[in-house]
């Protein structure tokens, strides 16, 4: 007999849905790919509907849904941390308060309002808190009996940092660090302070770091935040205002900096350069004492990540070269949407206490977990929209789509399930030659919108990933950034003069320079053509034609655009951006071709810049 059970993550942000059957993942969506609303955070009923769709089966089929958080026990930490904070934390409950005593307390009765639209027998609905459903999604799809798990966020309910022993099927919590000190939201308030959006702006301040130097690492050390030898750690909370204001950082964390928050969109200075340097040091420092001394008081040999922090690629990278560990296993979906799937399977093993089938290379099915669409239904789109297109025989596909890149040329590829979790890998892709001088400009300012420091990030064949990147083994998820190899480096171009900051950004470094950041890392994705055969025959063929494995990979959307999730979606970007093909399945369109020719829009007028 069949069991399914339905995760949820939603109200706060990166709302998801997730569906197990017997423990089995058969399907896990972002909301946000539906409604086209990055990080939305409302009831993902579009991401349900594909999941049971998908399943073929109604929602009274369901046993249980499992929410990835518990709102009592958050509740009682808004109201603790207002009733403890005098004055403004009668501010916070003057402003927070009622929204909970009315709303947000009672999600149990929403949801069942929400599924009660889509059946009428609604299954039980139970909580799981919100680090037990991080931890849950890092350590029961890995590829590990036994494993310590790291969960590092923003705030759940109370915690914000954790380490877990995972065993079989049984999580047990062994350490943790309470709100309001938090890793996440240090970061966080660095982010808001350079000018980027918190919750989404981060992976900025990881890609700026690199342009600066670690100036203030001392300042930060000496007042923001006491750090010990075993990785616990405290913060001077004078300097933040998160926990009852309505912003980050307060008028003592600018002081301390020489002066206000930089404003959103403005030029970037030497300042936001060693400010996110200083702050991504200090992240990989503390990150790399509580891995070191847990391993060391659980004598553990394989390492599960999960949290926002946990896709800080960087501090990653870090993780993995310090070889603290055997193996290290990270959640693709490491964020809130990824608490729908921890949910569904601590409920699964936890809860009903399903033993744990454990594989040997992981359970996430390469994390293609999302919807696709028939050859049928792509050409009837097409044809709607009286798109010029050419269908190439499978055997043909990616042997021309190899050439095209080789030519120059930017392509939109589409393919089979759509990824869940941030990262295009392989399914929603905008590709590019890698050896393009001039590929990361173009694909930033004229494809993707988006600000010019921004690095892209290289697929690679996994057999020849040794010969390009340093200490790569196995990266299918694009969570480590590695540096690439000594010997496809290349010598610094104007060797006598310094570059600078954004100065760097225009300087060849490698035989890859479109994928080379200014310090020679990348942010690497391994292909072995497990579970996407298709996307390994075009690396292939590209690497026959031109002796090189690797491509750019950057995800099929635009600035403040979620990735795409049809192929309207992609069409739509596609018209509306200066790539040059699209490929639909088999279907190959070129851009010149199409009757209407490029779509002009204002893209900060139709999407909130992230």
């Amino acid at each position: 007999m069949n069991t399914y059970i339905l995760g949820l993550s939603c109200y706060f942000h990166d709302s998801a849905a997730t569906l197990i059957c017997n423990g089995d993942i058969i399907a896990a969506a972002q909301e946000e790919r539906f409604t086209r609303l990055k990080q939305d955070k409302q009831f993902p009923r579009h991401a349900v509907a594909f999941c049971l769709n998908h399943a073929g089966i109604t929602l009274d089929q369901v046993t249980t849904v499992f929410y990835y958080e518990n709102p009592e026990e958050k509740f009682n930490r808004v109201l603790s941390t207002a009733v403890n904070n005098g004055l403004s934390g009668l501010k916070s409950l003057f402003f927070h308060i009622p929204g909970w005593l009315t709303d947000k307390r009672y999600v149990k009765r929403k949801l069942a309002r929400e599924l009660r639209s889509i059946s009428q027998q609604v299954p039980n609905i139970k909580y799981i808190s919100h680090h037990r459903s991080h931890a849950a999604s890092a350590f029961f799809p890995s590829p590990f009996e036994k494993a310590l798990v790291l969960c590092i966020d923003g705030v759940g309910e109370w915690d914000t940092t954790t380490a877990w022993e995972g065993d079989g099927n049984k999580l047990a919590k062994i350490w943790e660090t309470r709100f309001p000190h938090s890793l996440g939201l240090l970061y966080s308030a660095f982010t808001y302070y350079c000018g980027f959006k918190v919750d989404s702006g981060e992976y900025k301040l990881m890609g700026l770091a690199p342009y600066g130097e670690p100036v203030y690492y001392d300042l930060i050390m000496d007042h923001l935040i006491s750090v010990h030898a075993d990785g616990s750690f405290t913060m001077d909370m004078a300097y933040f205002d998160y926990a009852t204001g309505d912003q980050m950082t307060s008028s003592q964390f600018d002081a301390l900096f020489g002066g206000p928050p930089r404003v959103p969109e403005s030029e970037l200075t030497a300042r936001q350069f060693n400010l996110a340097a200083s702050v991504q040091a200090v992240l990989e420092e503390v990150v790399l004492r509580i891995a070191r001394f847990w391993q060391k008081q659980t004598n553990a040999r394989n390492l599960c990540l999960a949290g926002g922090v946990a896709l800080n690629c960087v501090a990653n990278g870090k993780l993995a070269e310090a070889n603290i560990f055997d193996k290290i296993w990270i959640q693709p979906a490491s964020g809130d949407s990824g608490g729908s799937l921890g949910a569904a399977l601590s409920g699964w093993h936890e809860e009903i206490g399903a033993k744990r089938r454990v594989n040997p290379g992981d359970s996430m099915k390469g994390s293609y977990l999302g919807s696709s669409y028939t050859c049928v239904e792509i050409e009837a789109f097409l044809r709607c929209q009286n798109a010029v297109f050419t269908q190439l025989p499978q055997e043909k596909l990616c042997n021309d789509v190899a050439e095209i890149l080789n030519r120059g040329n930017v392509v939109g590829w589409f393919q089979g399930r759509m990824e869940f979790g941030p990262r295009s890998l392989g399914a929603r892709s905008i590709l590019g030659d890698a050896r393009n001088v001039q590929m990361q400009s173009v694909m930033n300012l004229k494809i993707k919108n988006r600000e010019s420091f921004r690095p892209f990030a290289p697929v690679v064949l996994k057999q020849y990933a040794h010969e390009w990147f340093s200490h790569v083994d196995d990266s299918p998820y694009m969570l480590f950034v590695h540096s690439v190899s000594k010997q496809k480096q290349l010598p610094p171009q104007d060797a006598g003069e310094a570059k600078e900051g954004i100065e760097k950004l225009n300087q060849i470094r490698s035989q890859i320079p479109a994928v080379t950041h200014v310090d020679y890392s990348a942010r690497v994705q391994t292909v072995d053509g497990i579970h996407n055969p298709l996307f390994y025959e075009l690396l292939t063929a590209f690497n026959e034609k031109t002796g090189c494995p690797v491509l750019v990979n950057t995800s099929f959307n635009v600035r403040g655009e979620p990735i795409v999730e049809s192929p309207q979606d992609a069409y739509i970007c596609f018209m509306r951006t200066s790539m040059d093909y699209l490929v639909l399945g088999n279907y190959l369109l070129r851009k010149q071709d199409q009757p209407d020719g490029e779509e002009k829009i204002e893209w900060k007028k139709h999407y909130p810049l992230d």
